[in-house]
């Protein structure tokens, strides 16, 4: 099927999302996502900031949806025709879409251990609003354990609802969920008991926001001050893979994660094992740094230089053999 968005046409499976189909192009025109995870089934529609308009059904009728649908929960048509960023009025929706996700959100992000991961803040800073138009009290919850390995930070919670899939269907069982309705709506497990199965840290890497962070790694460092490696390991686990990414300061490993890819999504799960004991240089194999996008304040103060230009200064034939790569490095 045949789908074009921002005036970018690419051919696409049936069934495909809008989403994905955006993601296929890649691009500024990819719209975000706070709740849809292409790793977890049923995901998505929650949080409405991929919102997109679609200014043509499809070539067999090519009437404008009468509203803005959510790009994670509608599949292509053949010759449909979506606006992202170039209809106006999904800006100013997003816009509205994320003040409304900041009205409960604590601006915490000085303390936060999300800070610089954190794609609320990436929203609020490309879409939000200069101030709150919300006089009421942020909603607030009581801090509750649920194990020594997750720190759970409700009054920061979106409820994009992610963290419950991962626990649906990649653990042995679920013990934690959304409990109430409405404003009282909360993660939360039964009686305060511990999240402890083999793959219970994923929730850490789906949350989008602070609400769930690695107690391991809680207020240690901050993340644009660590170097990011990949690693593995042989691990005994059958459905963990042991590829992960190592974050280092100095020659201490601060905290393990799992692979993402350029959407921060995690590209296979891994198990506790490898996330919380595996800690040492020793226990793994080293491949080399990860690459971080020089638009992530992950990569501040980082700097990679491949293929290094010889030295010419003194010698006017290499000069002018390696003019364009000297001056491209030089100007990295």
């Amino acid at each position: 099927m045949k789908v074009t968005i921002d005036g970018i046409s690419v051919e696409v499976e049936a069934g495909t999302t809008i989403l994905n189909a955006a993601r296929i192009i890649g691009g500024d025109i990819v719209p975000p996502a706070m709740c849809y995870y292409s790793k977890l089934k049923d995901s998505g529609g929650k949080c409405r900031t991929c919102l997109v308009k679609v200014s043509k059904g499809s070539e067999k009728d090519p009437r404008p949806m009468p509203k803005l649908v959510a790009s994670c929960r509608t599949t292509v048509m053949d010759g449909m025709e979506v606006q992202n960023i170039t209809s106006p009025e999904v800006i100013e929706a997003r816009k509205g879409i994320v003040e409304m996700l900041l009205i409960n959100h604590p601006l915490d992000c000085p303390i936060c251990d999300q800070a610089g991961e954190c794609h609320l803040q990436d929203l609020g800073f490309e879409h939000g609003a200069v101030k709150t138009r919300y006089e009421f009290d942020r909603r607030t919850f009581n801090k509750i354990d649920i194990g020594d390995k997750i720190q759970l930070h409700m009054t920061r919670c979106i409820l994009c609802y992610r963290c419950v899939y991962v626990a649906d269907q990649i653990t042995d069982h679920r013990i934690h969920g959304i409990l109430n309705r409405g404003d009282h709506s909360e993660i939360s497990t039964y009686i305060h008991a511990a999240i402890e199965n083999d793959f219970s840290g994923n929730v850490i890497d789906v949350c989008p926001v602070g609400a769930l962070t690695d107690k391991t790694f809680r207020f240690k460092n901050r993340v644009w001050f660590t170097n990011a490696v990949e690693a593995h390991r042989d691990c005994d686990h059958a459905n963990c893979n042991g590829k992960v990414t190592l974050w280092y300061k100095g020659e201490e490993v601060l905290r393990v994660t799992a692979r993402k890819d350029v959407y921060g999504e995690v590209e296979e799960f891994i198990c506790n094992t490898c996330r919380f004991d595996k800690k040492k240089t020793a226990d793994w194999v080293i491949e080399g740094p990860r690459k971080v996008s020089h638009k992530s304040v992950i990569s501040s103060n980082h700097y990679e230089m491949l293929n290094p230009p010889p030295v010419v200064k003194n010698n006017p034939v290499l000069i002018e053999a390696n003019k364009e790569q000297f001056e491209r490095e030089t100007r990295l």
